[in-house]
């Protein structure tokens, strides 16, 4: 599943690439980057923690022109206004703007290193709204971020991935250069696809795929668990069962005919009649003159 990420089979969406302090994901970022200016697609590239020179380390015989750095690396937050881009004009309007540079919007990859800069930052509510905007806007072919999961809490890290329409954690292999990644893809049809791969990151920023984990589930699909699975009563009905049940009056239910002779009393109807006796104490003009009001 890696390599048909890499080939950019599957246009749209937003793919996330989610390290921790133990392995980096830029290497592979920079995969994605060579993969997308192999498809002849411009590459907008927003620059937050390293600088120009250090991302193009390995991007080698490849066309520059098709690359379009904005450098916030040097003045991440605006203060001396040295930069064209800062933390805050991470926004629709803004992004919208500078992916129109290119003469085919459809087909630029928007590259955001990293995230992480950017949710320190920014309001992550207003990050999620924006990545969610630019995935359904169509103003690029692919977006492709990079998250430090380690310096975020959960609710942060689950927020952005949630968004994500691949999600691939890295993690150290066991045998020297090697890598692992646990891979999620979730499916327009609402399935969600898992991987497990073992791969190596060549020189020139190919990728060599070592082999796939056996225990890992390559394939499940999105279900919603039954509630009632496990208990020790029965909550449905057989037809039989649901057919009694229909023809069962409750005690609040009226016939027909009940309902005629109680609003339609007929000759020997019963009725109550009140004489005041003559010890009654009782005023036509003052009924309530007995109550001490």
């Amino acid at each position: 599943m890696l390599l048909e990420l890499l080939q950019g089979n599957d246009s749209g969406g937003f793919l996330l690439i989610k390290d921790t302090a133990q392995y980096s994901g830029r290497c592979l970022l920079k995969s994605f980057i060579k993969a997308a200016l192999n498809r002849d697609e411009d590459v907008h590239i927003i620059l937050f923690e390293v600088s120009e020179q250090e991302l193009k380390d390995g991007l080698k015989e490849i066309p520059i022109q098709r690359l379009h750095f904005h450098n916030a690396y040097e003045d991440p937050l605006g203060w001396t206004n040295s930069t064209s881009f800062t933390a805050h004009h991470f926004c629709l309007n803004h992004l919208t703007q500078i992916l129109k540079q290119t003469s085919q919007p459809k087909s630029t990859t928007l590259v955001i290193d990293s995230l992480s800069w950017i949710l320190r930052h920014v309001d992550t509510t207003n990050i999620c709204s924006t990545l969610h905007q630019l995935k359904k806007g169509g103003a690029v072919r692919t977006i492709v971020g990079l998250l430090h999961a380690d310096m975020h809490q959960k609710g942060t890290v689950g927020s952005v991935c949630h968004l994500a329409t691949s999600l691939i954690t890295v993690a150290p292999g066991n045998v020297g250069d090697t890598c692992v990644a646990k891979i999620t893809k979730r499916t327009k049809s609402g399935k969600v696809l898992q991987e497990e791969h073992s791969f190596r990151i060549n020189e020139d920023l190919t990728v060599t795929m070592l082999n796939k984990s056996p225990n890992t589930e390559t394939v499940h699909e999105e279900h919603q668990m039954d509630p009632t699975a496990n208990l020790t009563f029965n909550l449905r009905l057989s037809d039989k069962e649901r057919e009694a049940k229909e023809k069962l009056l409750l005690p609040f239910m009226f016939s027909k005919d009940k309902k005629n002779a109680l609003l339609h009393s007929g000759a020997g109807s019963g009725r109550i009649l009140y004489e005041p006796d003559a010890s009654d104490d009782y005023d036509q003009e003052d009924p309530d003159d007995d109550l001490d009001v």
